[in-house]
């Protein structure tokens, strides 16, 4: 053994309060556990204490082995703490359904004087509800991870042993907040469904690898202090990162991975498995009567996490004028792309028309879309001026009956992507002003003569990009508490009360269902009188397992027209993307080439009129066909094309989220030299001058490709997850519900084939300068 490791080995530090406080938890725990035992033996098992056990030892390696003085040495080390921290300690805490067995642990005169009132206070108990829900204890997780690995918080713990002591702290309380939702110890009784747990645990997954990859392909030594301390066996600060990077990345995966296939197993097997054990409450009470504590019952109205109901986003939200106040700004940027287009430099990269909609804009839809919902549409400026103006408008006919569905929206579609694609609308600022314009004039014109929204609900191509896009949203305005609803008499939510608009769309919010067609104005919101409109988190995609009639839309497997909307948009997503790879560029000019009669006008309509109209049509038509056949059903092939298209929405949005994160995040400086040229312009020189080398094409980060992978992998998850659960519902017998799935499997995985692919081709760096045209 070399000398090194021989002292590393004997460097055990001395922590008597840590092997204290540890010795006595393991104590109590254990008395509480034998007294709970011999009261129920078939609840209480070995697997609790040995849980505890463990997670006291995990901790007792973590914090007072030779691996707490590794640590100042070898970033590997300190990288391991923390994994024992976050990763191990912490769910293996929960796992011992800690709560009952340390109250009953503790002496009767303390349990009953200072915790049982303790647990019994209200306050307290909501506290603690609100810190485990995961739309909560996710961002607290993220915070502590990458604040605390900040080069100069990182530097700070490790020189002062204070604050090293209080990074620990803050890594293992945030991993307790986030393992209770996954843990789910007893006795928690969580109320929101454990769907919530897939994009919970994928978004975690998600931030741990983009951090473990800025360590692992980062060319610099991040923490100077590793650089200062001898290396230990010859290794450089920079390969340590490296490989502390790579441990990072690979077990905290896993950590987040098995969890992640294990309760989606279990989802797709039982369906029954989302919904909270409202049967099991009656033990629940039993049990915590028995260590004395006895919880209120759940408050009516807190059935789901609700935006609206958080301190200061909750609060601005319910204000009447939040739209309003949102709209403003989106406007006057609007105007300002619009100027910029008309009489700035007609180059795409150095315009603002050219760099704001179709690199800024595009992403904060889609990444709007996941984080929130449909806030596009919730900030449109567009119809702004028609609000302004709504009281000098007729707004008195109806939308003609003949025109109530989407088919119009479809065309609309079509041809917007058709005319970005052949006339390079993303480097035409003086187009791309005209559109804006239009788009304003259209608004005002169609909803100053037509009621209910005629434009947004059958005209808008953005908004019906948005609406299809927003099914998989985790969030949707809709209802608290149906009882209420249906006391209700006057349904304000729909028709408004006093100055207050009810909803234009004629959404009716006790029978709505999803987020198609909700512009997510908030409208229904202000004009209930009881207060039971919210913002809440819902299971995205679960309306569609149940062919019900939705307010507003009717059954949707007699929508044919929105089923066309939802089936081109999710392979437009993939056609849009590969469009821009340089293979299919260069197999697109030598088409034309060969070709020598046709334009490449001509080529690239024929391209698009293939990949977005004539090859979902067929791949749908013969999924169907197949599903038809293989899982005998009886149900005719329309009915069973316009529900399973559906299934294609999550793997779609992937791809578009992708696509465009791609282009933000390797493309978002542009705007900085083309904002300072038109403040140049306009005789302002606050911005400085235009730093040119921003709008220039830049090497991809390293991270990026995973991340789009993972992107990739959520969709193709969340496909297969709907599809197999709809399946369920139509057929009722799993072995039967996988025949009728297969066909729709093997097209989701030969898009997601097609989506890898893509990400992996150069992609053209449209907007920027040297970009390709």
């Amino acid at each position: 053994m070399s000398p090194t490791a021989e002292a590393l080995l004997r460097s055990w530090p001395y922590e008597p309060w840590l092997l204290a406080t540890l010795v006595l938890s393991a104590v109590i725990y254990g008395r509480g556990w034998l007294r709970l035992r011999r009261r129920n033996p078939r609840r209480w098992t070995a697997r609790q204490p040995a849980a505890f056990g463990s997670a006291l030892a995990v901790l007792y390696l973590a914090l007072a082995s030779p691996i707490e003085p590794l640590a100042a040495l070898v970033l590997q080390a300190h990288m391991l703490q923390h994994l024992l921290l976050m990763m191990v300690a912490a769910p293996l805490v929960w796992l011992g359904d800690p709560l009952i067995p340390l109250v009953r642990g503790v002496p009767q005169s303390l349990r009953r004087q200072w915790i049982l009132p303790l647990l019994h206070w209200p306050g307290l108990r909501e506290l603690g509800r609100w810190l485990v829900h995961p739309a909560v204890a996710l961002p607290l997780f993220v915070a502590a991870n990458w604040l605390w690995h900040a080069p100069r918080a990182y530097e700070l713990a490790l020189s002062t042993p204070g604050w090293h002591r209080l990074e620990h702290g803050c890594f293992l309380a945030a991993a307790l907040l986030f393992w209770h939702s996954v843990v789910r110890p007893f006795p928690g009784r969580p109320s929101w469904s454990q769907w919530l747990l897939l994009p919970y645990l994928v978004l975690a997954d998600v931030q741990n690898t983009l951090l473990a990859a800025l360590l692992t392909f980062s060319n610099r030594v991040l923490y100077p202090h590793y650089a200062r301390v001898p290396p230990l066996a010859g290794l450089t600060p920079l390969d340590d990162q490296s490989a502390a990077g790579v441990l990072m990345w690979v077990p905290g995966s896993i950590a987040f991975l098995v969890p992640l296939g294990w309760i989606g197993l279990k989802l797709l097997l039982d369906q029954d498995a989302a919904v909270p054990p409202r049967a099991k409450q009656s033990v629940v009470s039993r049990q915590l009567s028995v260590a004395g504590y006895q919880p209120a019952p759940k408050p009516a109205g807190q059935t789901a996490f609700d935006l609206l109901r958080l301190p200061l986003l909750g609060r601005f939200l319910r204000w009447r004028h939040a739209r309003l106040a949102l709209q403003i700004p989106a406007a006057l940027l609007a105007i300002v792309i619009v100027v910029d287009g008309l009489c700035g430099p007609q180059s795409g990269a150095m315009n603002l028309a050219g760099v704001l909609p179709w690199i800024h804009w595009r992403a904060v839809v889609v990444l709007g879309l996941l984080a929130i919902g449909n806030v596009s549409c919730m900030v449109c400026p567009f119809t702004l001026p028609r609000s302004i103006a709504r009281r000098w408008l007729p707004a008195g006919y109806a939308w003609p009956a003949w025109l109530r569905s989407k088919w119009l929206a479809v065309a609309l579609v079509a041809v917007f992507f058709w005319a970005y694609e052949v006339f390079d609308l993303w480097d035409r600022p003086w187009w791309t002003a005209w559109l804006v314009l239009g788009y304003f004039a259209a608004a005002l014109a169609v909803d100053g003569l037509f009621r209910g929204a005629a434009f947004c609900k059958y005209l808008c191509p953005i908004g019906q990009f948005n609406f299809v896009q927003s099914l998989v949203s985790p969030w949707e305005v809709r209802v608290r508490e149906p009882a209420a609803c249906a006391a209700c008499r006057t349904h304000d939510c729909l028709h408004g009360r006093g100055q207050l608009r009810g909803c234009e769309l004629e959404l009716f919010q006790p029978r709505k269902a999803g987020n198609m067609d909700c512009t997510f104005c908030l409208d229904c919101v202000h004009a209930c009188p009881h207060d039971n409109v919210g913002l809440l988190i819902s299971s995205p995609l679960v309306q569609l397992e149940h062919d019900r009639s939705p307010s507003g839309l009717g059954r949707l497997s007699r929508r044919p027209d929105i089923a066309a909307l939802v089936a081109m948009l999710s392979f437009g997503a993939f056609a849009n993307a590969a469009g821009m790879t340089a293979p299919v560029l260069e197999w697109r000019q030598r088409l034309a080439t060969a070709l020598d009669g046709l334009s490449p006008a001509a080529v690239t309509s024929a391209m698009f009129l293939l990949t977005w109209i004539v090859v979902p049509l067929l791949a749908v038509a013969t999924a169907t066909e197949i599903s038809r056949g293989l899982g005998r059903l009886t149900s005719k092939r329309l009915p069973l094309a316009l529900r399973y298209v559906y299934t294609l929405v999550p793997l779609g949005f992937a791809m578009w989220l992708a696509h465009y994160g791609f282009h933000f995040f390797t493309s978002y400086a542009a705007v900085v030299p083309a904002a300072q040229r038109f403040a140049g312009d306009w005789g302002s020189s606050a911005l400085g001058q235009p730093a040119w080398a921003c709008s220039c094409c830049g090497p991809v980060a390293d991270w990026l490709l995973p991340a789009e992978l993972i992107v990739l992998d959520c969709g193709l998850l969340a496909s297969l997850a709907a599809g197999y659960r709809l399946a369920l519902t139509d057929a009722g017998q799993p072995g039967r519900a996988l025949r009728v799935v297969l066909p729709w499997a093997v097209l989701i995985g030969l898009l997601f084939a097609a989506g890898v692919w893509i990400v992996f081709q150069p992609m053209q760096m449209r907007g920027m300068l040297g970009g390709g045209g």
